[in-house]
């Protein structure tokens, strides 16, 4: 049977076209396994060994009963922790896995490692699985091993999974490993944080004085997103928030009895550290994998950490941050609840003054955006609108540009700019919000700060800008942050080039755009960790899972995944093994050409080291003397210490095959590129070389 091949729909974020392309049927599939976090749970060497470590206990005290170990495995993965199960003595592994790649993939392992006799490898979801002499098991199992946790302890749905296990496929009072989970949390004030989730009061210095922009109220009185803020909270510096509260245990799961999904809620009354504005709740969990919670594994940050020293690089599990609904002071010695919600896949948070006799709570729903702007900016999105430095730099600019009599059309998504260019004596202001949530949010933002008589919002896409929408006017300045919601890598805000392109025609001789220019550049690194998403494991605590390597390998070498992914850098740390060096020139003065712009080159290495990827990034010249980085903030330290802007996600291109960190290095290396920008599709197809390793990466 030949292969299948789909038609998908694609939105090119940087045409800002649709356009539907032809894949392989298994598309999906290898997107799924080459983002995955698989090879990073390989190499969590702390998760591995505490989970053997529990399994090894669980299987003896059952042994020691004199009974069968009988052990259901749910979310398997690679089989793992099946394979230790039977290593330690079970009986025999009931090994469920959802995902059919990985359950394929499951059945090979167990096989190549000689345990295909003792683990039955089951592809279905766990709520599918029947017990008895005609089903999946025939009988329930004693021991329950999972590996169901996210970041956020209970998101990927672990709650419903083992409330069904307990009902209808382990025996009462089983063994469980992990045996236990509990969620801390530490209650703190940080304005970089806050700046995630509210919009603040942004100035605006002009020749009139300082003019202040300043949130609608129903910005101010939102809840914000419901998602949990998932980051490496270790990369976010003790200085940058003040510490209200110890780190207090919010509640547990005990995974041996019968466990609920129902939503529930769980207070703890603490006395603030200090006085200060409760505004964000610190989260981690930990797991115990045996009932005397001897055998643990922590999810928490370094200051709470039990032995810092020992702590492991995770990028699978990380830390949580959730805000409250609204900011709180709170006062040195004054006695506070802090109150957990959680319903089958989420937890929040609120706090609650405690007086005597009112004990009563109220049953919280889960809080969720009512003002449109957390679903229209992200969180870094807040904090980049927040930057009153990144502010003034475009206020700096606009100041050159703008005359007295300028017509401005501004081009981004939910962007201010607009206002900046009123406040600074434009003539005429228009801004286009093609996004009926955008559009919704600016006119409250310009209401709020009675603008909306004086700035033009146009809600279509800018190919279809009429004569009639600019009110008979022609354009004197074009303006862009630029910023458009659907850009996921740091060219694709190109889509302000092609948007310049298709209004030429509105624009008035002599028309100015802002930025003029933009530049994409390029630097090689050195990861501290976050290398080990991309580096084969081998050897798993003496398992054999190359042929999830393999996986790995061969998904990623699939069209659409050997490309640049975005990761945000302030939380991954590196070094830089070259200079920094500018590849391509887009000049938005100009129309896009109609011919490809190419840069091919070979790059020496400065500093010994891992060359781990090749980082990139666009760099914005709003103006001949002011320039603005989504990448590198300054210029690398002597020691190749980058500072990455906190607000972006950076492009990183993972050479392949990973370099493997016990093969010595050989002498200076080289990296040879060739990067090519296709006009028609606005992708950016790239191919970085390290030395004689070829790396390819067609279309990007």
């Amino acid at each position: 049977m030949g292969i299948m091949k789909i038609f998908c729909s694609r939105a090119n974020p940087t045409t800002g076209s649709v356009e539907w392309v032809e894949e392989d049927e298994h598309y999906d599939y290898h997107q799924e396994i080459a983002r995955s976090s698989y090879a990073d749970m390989l190499h969590d060497k702390d998760r591995n060994v505490k989970y053997y470590q529990g399994i090894r206990a669980a299987v003896s005290r059952v042994k020691d009963r004199g009974q069968k170990a009988l052990v259901l495995d749910i979310g398997t993965g690679t089989g793992l922790l099946s394979m230790m199960a039977v290593t330690a003595g079970a009986d025999f592994c009931y090994a469920i896995e959802v995902f059919k790649p990985m359950a394929d993939a499951a059945v090979k392992i167990v096989e190549e490692n000689g345990f295909s006799d003792k683990i039955k490898v089951i592809n279905k979801h766990s709520t599918e699985v029947t017990v008895g002499p005609e089903g999946d098991m025939p009988c329930r199992a004693n021991i329950l091993v999972t590996e169901l946790f996210d970041t956020e302890l209970i998101g990927e749905g672990a709650l419903p999974s083992y409330e069904h296990a307990h009902r209808h496929l382990v025996e009462e009072n089983c063994e469980a490993v992990p045996h236990r989970a509990t969620v801390y949390a530490q209650l703190v004030e940080s304005r970089r944080m806050w700046s995630w989730n509210k919009l603040f009061p942004i100035r605006v210095q002009t020749s009139l004085g300082e003019q202040v922009i300043v949130p609608p109220m129903d910005l101010e009185r939102c809840p914000g997103a419901p998602s949990v803020c998932d980051i490496q909270l270790n990369q976010v510096s003790p200085a940058e928030f003040t510490v209200l509260s110890d780190v207090l245990p919010i509640f547990s799961v005990d995974f041996s009895k019968q466990v609920s999904s129902s939503a529930a809620c769980h207070s703890r009354q603490f006395e603030p550290l200090a006085s200060g504005r409760a505004q964000v709740v610190l989260s981690w969990w930990d797991i115990e994998m045996d009932p005397e919670g001897k055998i643990k594994c922590t999810m928490a940050p370094f200051w709470a950490h039990s032995d810092p020293e020992e702590m492991q690089w995770r990028d699978h599990w990380m830390q949580c941050v959730y805000f409250l609904p609204q900011e709180e002071p709170v006062v040195q010695g004054s006695a506070l609840c802090l109150v957990a919600h959680h319903d089958d896949y989420c937890i929040w948070y609120s706090l609650q003054r405690t007086s005597p006799g009112n004990n009563e709570r109220v049953r919280e729903m889960r809080p969720v955006c009512d003002c449109q702007a957390h679903l229209l900016w992200n969180r870094p999105r807040f904090g980049e609108i927040n930057d009153q430095d990144r502010t003034d730099r475009y206020v700096q600019a606009l100041r050159t540009v703008l005359k007295p009599d300028s017509v401005c059309l501004c081009v981004s998504d939910g962007s201010l700019m607009s206002m900046l260019a009123h406040h600074l004596g434009a003539e005429q202001v228009f801004t286009i919000e093609s996004s009926a949530a955008s559009h919704k949010l600016m006119r409250k933002i310009f209401k709020a700060n009675h603008l909306e008589d004086k700035i033009n919002i146009i809600e279509k896409r800018p190919e279809l800008l009429t004569n009639e929408d600019l009110k008979g006017r022609k354009v004197s300045l074009l303006l862009g942050e630029p910023f458009f919601t659907t850009s996921l890598l740091p060219w694709h805000n190109l889509y302000f080039w092609y948007v310049r392109t298709t209004v030429d025609q509105h624009l008035g001789p002599g028309a100015a755009v802002m930025p003029q220019a933009a530049s994409l550049h390029a630097v090689v690194v050195e990861f501290r960790d976050l290398w080990r998403i991309r580096s084969p494991c081998g050897d798993c605590e003496g398992f054999d899972v190359h042929i999830m390597d393999d996986m790995i390998k061969r998904a990623l070498d699939f069209r659409e995944s050997r490309e640049a992914e975005p990761h945000p850098l302030w939380e991954y740390p590196c070094r830089s093994l070259s200079e920094p060096w500018q590849i391509l020139a887009f000049d938005f003065q100009q129309l896009v050409p109609l011919q490809p712009l190419r840069a091919e080159g070979i790059v020496e290495l400065q500093r010994p080291g891992q060359s781990h990827a090749a980082v990139l990034w666009m760099e914005y010249h709003l103006t001949p003397e002011n320039m603005l980085s989504t990448g590198l903030l300054e210029p690398v330290d002597p020691e190749g210490v980058c500072c990455w802007n906190p607000h972006c996600k950076q492009a990183v291109y993972f050479f392949s095959p990973a370099p493997d960190p016990r093969v010595p290095l050989s002498g200076p290396q080289t990296v040879s590129y060739v990067v090519e920008f296709h006009p028609d599709t606005g992708d950016i197809a790239m191919e970085f070389r390290l030395e004689d390793t070829q790396l390819t990466a067609p279309g990007q």
